[in-house]
């Protein structure tokens, strides 16, 4: 398995846990934190705690993200062409215009003499 590969799989995977993460959080204050006890006084790490949670997972995740997204750049299998572009084809380079034909206008006939 190839590094590009690992990268790339590990891109989907933190992908999907911030697609998760920020699935769970509900801007009007519901979501998880209100999961757990709701307005009982037995809550699951309090509602605040859930938040901050919440908020610092889906930074780091995000970061993560983008740094391996980075990475993944110097992974990336380039080849060994010389040809920089593949819409240019080392054989093709030397192309040569057409050469204009120049043609030799004699003077017209008159009409008598292309009639007899």
């Amino acid at each position: 398995m190839s590094t590009f590969t690992i990268f790339l799989v590990l891109i989907v995977v933190v992908a999907f846990l911030l697609v998760v993460v920020i699935m769970v959080q509900n801007p009007k204050g519901g979501g998880l934190s209100s999961s757990f006890g709701g307005g009982g006084t037995q809550q699951l790490g309090g509602v605040k705690k859930t938040t901050d949670f919440l908020d610092k997972s889906t930074w780091t995740l995000a970061t993560l993200l983008l740094a391996l997204i980075l990475i993944s750049n110097v992974a990336i299998n380039r080849g060994t062409s010389d040809v920089d572009s593949k819409a240019i084809d080392a054989d093709e380079t030397t192309t040569t215009l057409p050469v204009p034909v120049q043609t030799t206008t004699t003077p017209a006939a008159t009409v008598k003499d292309s009639v007899q």
